[in-house]
């Protein structure tokens, strides 16, 4: 038998190729993302509740503050300066901004936020039980002062008993969930009662006048201890029969009610520069004229202050 030959066989053994850097771009890339988002953590951090502010508005609407914006850098303290004087490249016209913008701005963003409040009160409505089955006596709107919620008397179903100020127990169930939404807004409040035409005859000397008044601080009461701070109250005031809501029939049971209004800051700056004290009264009655001052200082250095008085003879009237 003929011997075979012995056939060797070599394998070449092939090392992996070169990978190339492409992991290195991608670890560079997250690199940049992480240090961006701790970036904007430090940012968030740091700034105040107006910056963020700020920055919520811009992402909310752009073009506004697109067209309202400043090209300047917020100062974050550490940052650089923020210089007041114009750049010869930037003329001084371009970023200012005329005060009626200002107002309109502000008055556009704040009738969003009364927009958007009134939506949450209705879904609250919605969703909760016991707003759910006194739907019927609220009334929610927005007026020229605010965001407006009237709580109103249906037939069989007053607020408050006839002639009296305290509350109905699910009048006081209405204006305690009600306050958790008042309750987490920085707006301020302002709580009015009205009466229908019917004259109160209960007490001499109370009249309608008197009742809507103590039934507005009732509501008033209410709705602190529902969760309202009390700093947030800015005006509580009764106003009678003299603001009908049904102008055809005064003694509908619609008239008799509280209205809520969540103020706009137009309206709790009028109340506050009407209520506010100027530097000097327009009339002063307490101080006395030149001629009363000159007669009491001649008084005074006569010495006539010092005399006694005579006493009034009997029957006789002094003032």
């Amino acid at each position: 038998m003929e011997e075979q030959p012995i056939i060797i066989k070599r394998k070449k053994v092939v090392a992996a190729g070169h990978h190339g850097g492409s992991w290195k771009v991608a670890f560079a890339d997250f690199a940049t993302a992480m240090m961006a988002f701790f970036l904007v953590l430090w940012l968030t951090a740091t700034a105040s509740p107006e910056q963020k502010l700020a920055v919520e508005g811009y992402f909310r609407d752009p073009v506004g503050f697109t067209e309202g914006g400043s090209p300047n850098p917020v100062d974050l303290e550490g940052s650089a300066s923020v210089i007041n004087e114009a750049s010869p490249d930037i003329e001084s016209s371009q970023i200012q901004i005329e005060d009626q913008v200002v107002d309109e701005l502000s008055e556009t963003l704040e009738q969003r936020r009364m927009e958007e409040l009134f939506q949450e009160l209705k879904e609250r409505i919605e969703q909760n039980e016991t707003l759910q089955e006194f739907k019927d006596q609220l009334l929610i709107d927005i007026t020229d002062e605010g965001l407006r919620i009237q709580i109103v008397d249906r037939s069989g179903r007053p607020m408050f008993d006839s002639g009296r100020a305290e509350l109905k127990y699910y009048s006081q169930d209405i204006l305690f969930e009600l306050a958790k939404t008042l309750g987490s807004v920085d707006n301020k409040l302002s709580i009015t009662g009205h009466t229908d035409s019917a004259p109160f005859s209960g007490r001499p000397g109370y009249t309608n006048w008197e009742l809507s008044a103590d039934r507005a601080n009732t509501a008033r009461r209410a709705l602190v201890a529902g969760g309202v701070r009390g700093e947030q109250i800015a005006r509580v005031v009764g106003l009678s029969d003299s603001v009908l809501f049904d102008q055809e029939d005064p003694t509908a049971p619609v008239n008799r009610r509280i209205s809520i209004i969540v103020l706009n800051k137009k309206t709790v700056d009028n109340i506050q520069s009407s209520a506010g004290r100027t530097d000097e009264p327009l009339i002063d009655l307490t101080r006395p004229s030149e001629a009363e001052q000159e007669a009491a200082r001649e008084r005074l250095e006569s010495g006539e202050w010092r005399k006694e008085k005579e006493q009034p003879a009997p029957g006789e009237l002094n003032w």
